[in-house]
């Protein structure tokens, strides 16, 4: 669930150039050494022209590229970075002949360790479980309409060569504009299950959510109920492909995909199957809450902070959960988010800008249709209706959808509604993104080289394998 998006590092640059002697002309490349043992790759790339050094900042382990920078400022063997844009600044010693940069990272009062190094290029992030063609199995790029919305959307099928009538599945994204690959902190994970699943006997459909790749359509004005339908449609184009088995058709989905899936297969018994990874089963209200309160206490914000924190996300949710008019919620919304900010600091209200734009951008984004129908969700009452069989995992290290909150409201809802054929398993040591983790922080997406925990493949493979024999 990607409701919260912090970044750890989004940075800028002040260069001023003093000294043209040096050749800085490249990318700089280096590792930001936080307190909780993460390390974060940030590249500056430095270019002259016209009598002066311009630049623009990566952070690649967070997916953030080409932010623009201001003017460069080098003083004899020293250079000094300012970044407005979240109060931060670098300093660092450069050593021409080594073609290297010592320096700090410095930013809301803490500085970090950050020494640069010269590449011509960057190769990206190491991602040893991404799939490279050429493939062992049949890959086709397809497009299958909505009819209820009118918009086409695109997608990869994907399914082994030796058969037909193979059993199959959609994989459905979490929240946010994901493309087929549900590509997050340059990971793949879809095209990770999916090539797994294929190799294994499964035909599988993922595709880009509307408006996003190839798909028509507008997200930012789509709810879960919307995405639902598209999903449903994804399950009639499986229907029309030779190579599928119409009576094992399930769907995978993954966060807030978990919840479609949960509505698709409530409203359908042609559906022979779910898997839910890291599907919420309380409301969406709660789960803000909770992914809050562990979000902000894993990077070590204090408890008084925390709960001034939730206090005010509850009277925000209050006012998006009553039933008054879109005009005079807009207006309540205004004075909780001043209040906010009059209690900012000036680093704070710095990031921010002026009054005016962050409550437009606050107001814009807590009113949109799909927050305020999450903030409504309730997956109770869909899982009480689905009769097909379940597997739910989470990760016990899931800061976004905790587990131990989450898979027994899962489980107790399934047993309301007396299926009888499903498994809640909670799996050790893994993040919301099934990975490998030591905190669980978003922080970590990006770092961490593996993108699916072999274990949690292999879980889904052999729960499929059993109920589909």
């Amino acid at each position: 669930m990607k409701i919260i998006l912090r970044f750890t590092l989004i940075i800028f640059l002040t260069i001023n150039l003093i000294s043209q002697e040096k050749d800085l002309n490249g990318s700089w490349l280096g590792k930001l050494k936080l307190p909780n043992g993460i390390q974060l790759t940030v590249i500056f790339n430095i270019q002259y022209s016209d009598g002066k050094y311009s630049a623009t900042l990566d952070s690649p382990d967070q997916g953030v590229k080409g932010i623009p920078c201001g003017e460069v400022k080098v003083l004899s063997d020293s250079i000094s970075i300012d970044v407005p844009a979240i109060v931060g600044s670098y300093s660092g010693k450069i050593n021409s002949e080594a073609k290297t940069i010592s320096g700090l990272w410095t930013q809301a009062g803490s500085s970090f360790e950050l020494n640069l190094e010269y590449s011509k290029e960057f190769v990206g992030p190491n991602r040893p479980q991404e799939p490279k063609p050429p493939f062992s199995y049949n890959s086709e790029d397809v497009k299958f309409f909505n009819e209820k919305d009118s918009i086409t959307l695109a997608g990869t099928f994907t399914y082994p060569k030796e058969e037909k009538n193979f059993p199959a599945v959609v994989l459905i994204t979490g929240s946010g504009a994901q493309n087929r690959d549900e590509e997050i902190f340059n990971h793949k994970p879809f095209l990770v299950i999916s090539d797994f699943l294929t190799k294994n006997g499964y035909a599988v459909l993922r595709f880009d959510d509307r408006g996003v790749g190839e798909s028509e359509g507008n997200h930012s004005l789509a709810t879960t109920y919307d995405f639902a339908e598209d999903v449903r449609a994804a399950v009639e184009y499986l229907k029309t492909r030779k190579e599928v088995d119409k009576n094992k058709i399930g769907l995978i989905g993954h966060s807030e995909g978990a919840m479609i899936a949960s509505i698709v297969a409530s409203e359908s018994d042609e559906i022979a199957f779910i898997i839910l990874m890291a599907g919420p089963g309380l409301p969406g209200d709660s789960i803000l809450y909770l992914q809050t309160e562990l979000i902000y206490r894993a990077e070590g914000q204090s408890e008084e902070k925390i709960q001034e924190i939730l206090n005010e996300l509850r009277d925000v949710y209050s006012i998006l959960k009553s039933d008054i008019d879109e005009s005079e919620m807009k207006e309540k919304l205004k004075a909780k988010y001043q209040q906010r900010f009059e209690k900012m600091s000036d680093e704070e209200k710095q990031r921010f800008g002026d009054l005016n734009t962050y409550m437009e951008m606050e107001i814009r984004i807590a009113t949109s249709p799909w927050f305020k129908s999450f903030l409504k969700f309730d997956p109770g009452p869909f899982l009480e209706k689905v009769k097909c069989p379940v597997l739910a995992i989470n990760g016990e290290k899931d800061l976004q959808v905790p587990s131990k909150e989450n898979l027994p409201a899962i489980e107790e809802a399934l047993k309301r509604g007396g299926n009888k054929n499903f498994i809640v398993k909670e799996l050790p040591n893994l993040n919301h993104l099934f990975q490998t983790s030591k905190f669980g922080t978003i922080g970590e997406y990006g770092v961490i080289e593996e993108t699916i925990f072999p274990i949690a493949l292999e879980t889904m493979l052999n729960w499929l394998n059993e109920i589909l024999k």
